[in-house]
């Protein structure tokens, strides 16, 4: 498993957030309230969805699958000008990321326990406090095990 490092710009998101932890997964109502509504932001720069989760700052170090986090289901937007009622608006900061093509089911936490587990320890870099994201692109197939995806780790060097 290598992942290519980029240099991601700052990104305009809108979409709809839950908090919420993996013991009380939220996610399929998540997406569930924001997929039918998605046509109703009409400055998006692609159809890509944003699969975002924001961490606090100890989440990995005092990991508990109890914790709480921000989990947010976007698109990015050239601007904020249009906000559908009942949407919010993310500035996603720009950094060093790790960036993982991951082929297979969404619902497979394995790739994430690779990647904490295994890559980034033997890595030349630190997981930073930004937010990390998943890139749903054109080959994204929901609960299909065929689907790809990016996964956009913050990194930073050691």
């Amino acid at each position: 498993m290598k992942p290519r490092i980029e240099i991601l710009k700052e990104k305009k998101l809108i979409g709809n957030r839950l908090t919420m932890s993996l013991a009380n997964n939220m996610t399929v109502e998540l997406w569930e309230n924001f997929i039918p509504r998605r046509r109703e932001i009409s400055n998006n720069i692609s159809n890509d969805l944003i699969s975002m989760q924001v961490y606090k700052p100890t989440y990995f170090t005092d990991f508990n699958p109890t914790n709480e986090f921000e989990k947010w289901a976007t698109i990015e937007v050239s601007d904020y000008v249009n906000v559908p009622k009942d949407m919010e608006t993310f500035t996603l900061p720009g950094g060093l990321y790790a960036v993982f093509e991951y082929k297979g089911l969404s619902t497979d936490s394995s790739i994430f326990s690779s990647i904490f587990g295994s890559w980034l320890p033997n890595s030349d870099y630190l997981l930073d406090s930004r937010p990390h994201f998943e890139v749903l692109g054109n080959k994204y197939k929901n609960a299909d095990p065929n689907s790809e995806e990016e996964i956009w780790i913050p990194i930073r060097q050691k």
